[in-house]
């Protein structure tokens, strides 16, 4: 009479590996947004066509990126409407 064989639990599926163009975009949304908007697209087709990780860190890299620019042209156009009034 032989025992029945112990298979085990199946090993962990290995971590998706997280795209290096996200974490890029992300860090350098918040010095340069133009370079972390550009970076975040790219990043977004390459975790689209190779299936990484970083979707989230790309998204968040573009929300910095085109929410900074938008303040900064408030910014501008709010300065010169006040320099123009005060003239």
């Amino acid at each position: 009479m032989s025992s029945p064989q112990y298979q085990g639990y199946a090993p962990a599926p290995a971590a998706a590996k997280t795209n290096g163009l996200a974490i890029a975009a992300l860090v350098s949304s918040f010095f340069i947004s133009l370079l972390g908007i550009i970076l975040g697209h790219i990043a977004l087709n390459q975790i689209k066509t190779t299936g990484e990780g970083g979707r989230g860190l790309a998204i968040a890299a573009l929300v910095i990126g085109y929410v900074s620019i938008a303040l900064a042209v408030i910014l501008i156009v709010g300065v010169m409407g006040s320099a123009a009034a005060n003239r």
